[in-house]
């Protein structure tokens, strides 16, 4: 991905660390495919993004750090294959931004979707509820 790519992406997951394993190079939340979608549209391109890019709450990328796997209920966070960038020491009960592949198949997943009026913002400028049926 392009350098600033990540600011162009508006559709994002808020999950929450649970555990980290440093020594086996990855960090779990509590954020699945339930949350995010199980689709690797980017598997074949040029750079995997995994299951979505992943950013601090103010939308600051974490260098090369990608939900790499996916249960139903929990992501594995891990650096991108070849990196030298160190894993980030995100603590347990450390939330992130989850910038999914696939922004259908995520926002199906949800109810409703929190509308902020920019990226790094912490007010929540509306609620859309989410329409359902064709």
């Amino acid at each position: 991905m392009a350098v600033g790519a990540a600011e162009t992406l508006r559709k994002r997951v808020v999950v929450t660390v649970i555990g980290h394993r440093p020594e086996r190079g990855w960090i779990m939340t509590d954020g699945g495919w339930m949350a995010t979608s199980r689709d690797r549209g980017t598997s074949r391109q040029p750079m995997d993004q995994g299951y979505g890019l992943v950013t601090a709450l103010d939308g600051t990328p974490y260098p090369d750090l990608l939900m790499r796997d996916a249960s139903q209920e929990h992501g594995t966070l891990a650096l991108r294959d070849g990196s030298t960038e160190p894993l980030p020491g995100l603590p347990v009960g450390a939330r992130v931004r989850i910038l999914p592949n696939h922004a259908c198949a995520t926002t199906a997943q949800h109810d409703g979707y929190h509308v902020r009026a920019s990226t790094g913002s912490a007010v929540i400028e509306g609620y859309w509820p989410r329409i359902r049926g064709w």
